[in-house]
């Protein structure tokens, strides 16, 4: 709008026309910013101090003492005669390869620690529901399966924090154990597994519910399936456990739809960048309200029933393996080295002073060890390996 003075021009300023001008611009620079907090899956947003994120470190650290133990346990050197592989570390070299792939303890080590086994549970010895998922198959399985929970606990932690992450860790490793308890064949099983997937199972929860807030949002969920299959695959050979690891992804998954929120980018009082000119500041914060209420609740009863009816059928001894051949193959895949199904390994023992003497009693395969002095324990393994 212009009025003329005389020989002066003076511009008058329409307010209505300014006033959609500084909408339009405040509009376009908050949807420059919400595109601008936008960040890789993987990169945490909030900034943690180290001792804030010590939850994951003390699981591994609980982890690694009894590993420690196990193998001292284990006594290679003196339980199996020198038989063993990395003989230079004494007492804590591991079994030969072609007993434990995983280069850990024996069967019969497993056992006492508290690995999960049909006739063991049968027995009802609880206890190992609580010490099976702290059990490694060996050091194989034990470096890959604690470097997979530090890279996705330590993100969980720093993003949702420790009281929520340590909940999930231990109620889907509980959860998974259960699972296992119900499909167990007669051999060593450990759980520790499960774990690491229910934090993978918490953490694609994690992606699908702020799928917005992330910009590489498929490499994402591609390094997570990666994870999961690499460490399926390895559930495949001995003494490592699959169905642990199925139902803790369940868990996992239904736990942080429970426990986890949703960012929120809110605006903040406006920042005077010039003369007259002013710009809108940004904070991208969390929500720490239970948004999502009639999710969370659906996921916690799916969730409970689900622990609820696994703890009961457990506490039954029900076995689903007893009426599903095929299950065996989830969790196993046929070689010659073992059997898929379960068999009862029974051998002929004949002694002399320096030599034994083991025949299975199934197919008459036989092997001669150059000493006597072993226990039964050994000696059943013994005995399984040949009869395999």
């Amino acid at each position: 709008m212009e009025e003329k003075e005389g020989n002066t021009k003076i511009n008058i300023a329409d307010p209505v026309q300014d006033h959609q001008e500084t909408t339009f611009s405040f509009d376009f620079r908050t949807e420059f910013l919400q595109d601008e907090n936008k960040t890789p899956f993987f990169k945490p947003r909030s900034r943690r101090r180290r001792r804030d994120t010590c939850v994951i470190f003390a699981f591994v650290i609980i982890h690694l003492v009894v590993f420690l133990i196990t193998m001292a346990v284990n006594d290679c050197v003196h339980n199996s005669h020198g038989d063993c592989a990395f003989k230079a570390l004494g007492r804590m070299s591991f079994q030969p390869l072609l007993e434990n792939p995983f280069l850990g303890p024996s069967a019969s080590t497993l056992d006492k620690m508290g690995a999960i086994r049909k006739t063991l549970l049968a027995e009802h010895q609880t206890w190992r529901l609580f010490m099976c998922p702290l059990l490694h198959a060996g050091a194989f399985h034990f470096m890959i399966n604690l470097l997979c929970i530090i890279f996705i606990g330590i993100y969980l932690e720093k993003e949702f924090g420790s009281i929520r992450t340590g909940i999930i860790y231990m109620l889907s490793a509980f959860s998974g154990t259960l699972v296992t308890a119900i499909f167990v064949r007669d051999s060593p099983a450990v759980c520790s597994s499960g774990a690491l997937f229910g934090l993978l199972g918490a953490t694609l929860s994690a992606l699908a519910r702020n799928w917005k807030f992330y910009t590489n949002k498929v490499a994402a969920l591609l390094t997570l399936f990666f994870v999961a299959g690499f460490n399926l695959m390895l559930g495949l050979l001995p003494y490592m456990d699959n169905y642990s690891s199925i139902g803790s992804l369940m868990s996992g998954f239904l736990l942080g739809l429970v426990l986890f929120y949703t960012p929120r980018l809110r605006q903040v009082a406006q920042k005077k960048i010039g003369l007259g000119e002013y710009g809108v500041n940004s904070s991208f914060n969390w929500k720490q309200k239970l948004d999502r209420p009639v999710l969370r609740s659906a996921s916690l009863l799916v969730f409970s029933l689900l622990f609820v009816g696994l703890l009961v059928a457990v506490l039954l001894g029900i076995n689903i393996s007893h009426h599903c051949r095929w299950c065996s193959y989830v969790d196993c895949i046929p070689y010659k080295r073992w059997s898929c199904n379960d068999l009862t390994s029974s051998c002929e023992t004949m002694g002399s002073d320096k030599e034994l003497t083991l025949t299975c009693m199934g197919d008459g395969n036989f092997r001669v060890f150059p000493f006597t002095n072993i226990s039964q324990e050994r000696t059943q393994d013994l005995c399984t390996l040949i009869c395999s």
